[in-house]
């Protein structure tokens, strides 16, 4: 058995911690980091296929000596991307096995018969036939179930209907409520869909390359052992106390207090809960900087231009970087606009959550990054952002989609929100005269500002795109639709947009943002 002293940065060994069900568990960890307190060591670990957020400081008691994992000895220390002090073989950064063998990096497009590249978002189950398709199941549950059905689904050799041609609802197994067939001769504008990079991300979030542009961008290359650990031990928000999930770049002084205090109005950090009972008294601010654009009850929302708020909007990406992974800061605010949503009291307004988006954007995207603080998850809030993105982008007269990669908090989000809205749509369809009622990929993408490609990945995802008797048809089961009506009761925030007072800017005609 090793002794603790021969315990260094690399080692991997079995680590306790307590589950969501309260019971004890040895998942394997890496040791990251070592240091010594008042002569008693403590070992910074990364729980191995865990998320960075449950990564922290442990004791001795609870490593595993007798199953202690060194690291290999190497002639020289390994670089990822060129780069010294990126350390290799570091869970969260490995290429899945699956993806390695393919070769991919992003979800395979299928190339289909008609007019655009249809992203490929999930792959065949093993053993399956033809007439054993992937089973509808509840709009709402990311995994699929293989049962018998009479009609076929779309598999990568089945062409996909056009998004200009119309898609019919029908029973499945007599089962369902709605169908929606296919019709030739609606014309309308289409553009060619993306590549797969447009698409919507895989579910193992692998991104071809990494976009250099945003306030918090996607950049793995300075994931260095620095960075790979969180700095601030908690943050002091309002009535709030949040222990940051990964690190954020504060200054250097800063990391080592116990509790990091922000006033919650213009977000600046001090030292000590005196600092910002002083900076209290000098801070004018009860609500976040810039217009309000939308009021109703308790809930506003705040439009920021991050060149005239500037400091402003670097505290809130400082905040935001403390509980988002997969982006890297950049402190030139300026090409962006930030939406601050808040909830009020007698004593102000109180962040609640944001999300950011680009000015000028060439890829139509409509968000930059999104984030609903911890105190205010699973409350509805996270939906409540992003249908207030797509009103905005409804006013312009838009269609929008997220920057990837989305986190794997995001994607959750974004995939009910697509499913639900789509859902929606569709479940309100009526027919006339008798026939059962037609919609185009198009008109969905209209009505609800959702670029195409997410509107056919979403329908993809809950298997709902048939081919049967030579028409395309959209298949809603009884399954799908009493779990989105049971889905659509608890949400009980919507945005209203006769609260919304809102208008675009054309940003390309400004000489100056």
């Amino acid at each position: 058995m090793a002794e603790v002293g021969e315990i260094i940065e690399g080692c991997r060994l079995p680590v306790l911690r307590r589950n969501q069900d309260n019971e004890d568990e040895w998942p394997l960890a890496e040791i990251l980091s070592v240091k010594d307190i008042s002569g008693r060591k403590l070992f910074y670990v990364h729980y191995i296929d865990f998320n960075k957020r449950l990564d922290e400081w442990v004791t001795h008691e609870r490593l595993d000596l007798k199953k202690i994992q060194f690291p290999k000895k190497e002639a020289k220390t390994p670089t990822k991307n060129g780069l010294p002090g990126s350390r290799p073989g570091s869970p969260e950064r490995e290429v899945p096995a699956s993806a390695q063998a393919s070769g991919k990096t992003l979800p395979i497009p299928v190339q289909i018969t008609l007019r655009f590249n249809l992203p490929k978002e999930r792959e065949a189950v093993p053993g399956s036939e033809p007439d054993q398709p992937l089973s509808c199941s509840s709009c709402l549950q990311p995994s699929h179930r293989a049962t018998k059905r009479k009609v076929e689904v779309v598999s990568p050799a089945t062409p996909v209907p056009s998004e200009t041609a119309p898609a019919s609802v029908f029973p499945q197994n007599g089962s369902a409520r709605r169908a929606v067939a296919a019709q030739p001769g609606r014309k309308r504008k289409s553009n060619c869909l993306g590549t797969d990079e447009d698409s919507q991300d895989s579910s193992d979030g692998i991104p071809s390359a990494p976009r250099m542009t945003g306030s918090l961008v996607s950049d793995r290359s300075h994931d260095d052992i620095v960075t790979r650990m969180k700095n601030i031990e908690c943050i002091e928000l309002g009535r709030h106390r949040l222990k940051p999930w990964y690190f954020s770049p504060y200054p250097q002084e800063l990391t080592t207090l116990p509790v990091l205090y922000l006033c919650e109005f213009c977000l600046k950090y001090g030292r000590s809960l005196k600092c910002l009972q002083r900076h209290l008294t000098k801070c004018d601010l009860r609500h976040p900087p810039g217009n309000e654009i939308y009021r109703k009850g308790t809930i506003s929302f705040f439009e920021i231009d991050g060149r005239k708020n500037k400091s402003y909007s670097q505290n809130l990406c400082l905040l935001a970087k403390c509980f988002l992974d997969h982006k890297t800061l950049y402190y030139d605010t300026d090409p962006f606009l930030f939406y601050v949503m808040t909830e009020y009291d007698s004593k102000g307004f109180h962040i609640v959550g944001y999300f950011s988006k680009e000015k000028e954007s060439t890829e139509d995207y409509n968000v930059a990054c999104i984030l609903t603080l911890p105190p205010y998850q699973r409350r509805g809030y996270g939906k409540l952002l992003i249908e207030f993105s797509y009103e905005l982008s409804k006013v312009e007269g838009k269609t929008g989609t997220p920057e990837k990669p989305l986190s794997d908090l995001g994607l959750l989000s974004y995939r009910s929100y697509w499913s639900q809205t789509i859902l929606e749509i569709l479940m309100g369809l009526k027919s006339e005269s008798g026939e059962r009622p037609q919609i185009t990929i198009n008109e969905i993408s209209e009505i609800t500002s959702i670029k195409k490609e997410d509107v056919i990945s979403t329908l993809q995802y809950l298997n709902l795109i048939n081919y049967y008797k030579g028409q395309y048809i959209l298949t809603l089961s009884e399954d799908i639709v009493d779990g989105h009506e049971r889905a659509m009761l608890k949400r009980l925030l919507r945005i209203d947009s006769k609260c919304l007072h809102f208008t675009p800017k054309d940003w390309s005609k400004r000489g100056k943002w």
